[in-house]
């Protein structure tokens, strides 16, 4: 039992250990296709759509054709009330995200990403999931004081880049919002192949009417390099990157995802110095997301906080590691743990709360 148990939980940190690395990498490659300085295919619609179709057509392969998964059952209204807004918003933080490589560091899109809890909060108050309450405003107070500061010491300050990735973090942070209001209401469970399946097709062509107005032209009158490789690889990456999060979502703990994730974004923001040596990092950059990042945490330790408070206690890691061993043989297999918030803008769900959505979960975020 013990070498049962340890094992287990070699095979989670293993899993973590992937995610980080797959979500880490697949922003780095983003940003050195799209950047002029290196591969140089300025056209982050195009991208996003190959990402799309790449993800959509896998998903129809493992449903369709391989029956690895089983489809969920969605009806035409379902698709239309809830499916399509979110693919709709789903497309436009895409968009925006990877646009802003074109103008921004890594590392500051990574510092920026530090808003996203605030236009989450400020998008669920509005659509009326969430309450203003004074002790969560004084964190958001607290990150974005943070993320102004760490924009007014970056010295390669863009605005449009800040600005197309302000936009797709509040887009971002809307999808999150809709995805509870739409789907938690309708009972419906989604994993990652359903949700591609759904979704990356809708999105594939929403992403379409931008795509003709700018940067069709752009691809008829340049000479734009395709290495079918490079986007192979960079596909499956952001496919990988999906899948790598629904295996750990299943094994870990809203903390344990949360930690995770804040060590990737300061991975991302070291190895992106080093890979692109023009983002170069003020000690007012880290100054700035050093007091977002507080924010971040605390805001982090309230909604967990929400949740326990709401919910009977859960066993440990080891413990519910020995209770899945004890149930195996009745079970029909593992599912991912609800109240798991995962939000991670490069891997295409509809959802970022990779559970059964209808059931108790957490509050609001990645970057990545």
């Amino acid at each position: 039992m013990a070498k049962m148990i340890n094992k287990t939980l070699v095979l989670t940190y293993i899993y973590l250990l992937i995610y980080v690395l797959l979500s880490s990498g697949v922003i780095l490659y983003n940003k050195w296709v799209l950047s002029p300085k290196y591969f140089n295919f300025p056209l982050p619609i195009t991208l996003t759509m190959i990402h799309m179709g790449f993800s959509g057509f896998v998903a129809f392969l493992l449903i369709r054709v391989f029956k690895v998964v089983s489809p969920v059952k969605m009806t035409f209204e379902i698709y239309v009330t809830c499916v399509v807004p979110i693919s709709a918003f789903f497309a436009s933080s895409l968009w925006f995200g990877n646009t802003a490589y074109l103008h921004i560091s890594v590392a500051f899109i990574q510092m920026l990403k530090a808003l996203m809890p605030v236009a989450t909060f400020i998008m669920a108050v509005v659509c009326g999931t969430d309450n203003a309450r004074c002790d969560v405003f004084m964190n958001m107070l607290l990150v974005s004081v943070g993320v102004v500061i760490s924009s007014y010491g970056e010295i390669n300050f863009n605005i449009i880049g800040t600005v197309y990735q302000v936009m797709g973090i509040f887009a971002e942070a809307l999808r999150l919002v809709l995805t509870q209001v739409l789907l938690q209401k309708k009972g419906l469970t989604l994993n990652p192949v359903t949700s591609l399946y759904y979704i990356a097709p809708c999105s594939f062509v929403f992403l379409s009417l931008p795509w003709y107005v700018l940067e069709k032209p752009n691809i008829e009158v340049s000479q734009i390099q395709f290495n079918f490789w490079i986007f192979f690889s960079n596909a499956l990456c952001a496919l990988a990157l999906n899948f790598s999060i629904f295996l750990v979502i299943g094994r870990t703990g809203a903390v344990t995802m949360r930690v995770a994730g804040v060590l990737k974004d300061w991975i991302l923001i070291a190895l992106s110095t080093v890979i692109f040596p023009e983002s170069t990092i003020t000690g007012l950059n880290i100054i700035g997301y050093a007091i977002a990042l507080c924010g971040v945490v605390m805001y982090n330790y309230i909604k967990i906080k929400d949740v326990k408070a709401t919910q009977p206690i859960t066993d440990s890691l080891p413990d519910r590691i020995t209770k899945d061993w004890k149930e195996k043989r009745s079970s029909d297999g593992e599912s991912p743990r609800g109240g798991v918030e995962l939000n991670d803008e490069e891997a295409p769900l509809i959802t970022s709360r990779l559970s059964h959505i209808g059931r108790t979960q957490l509050g609001s975020h990645t970057a990545v």
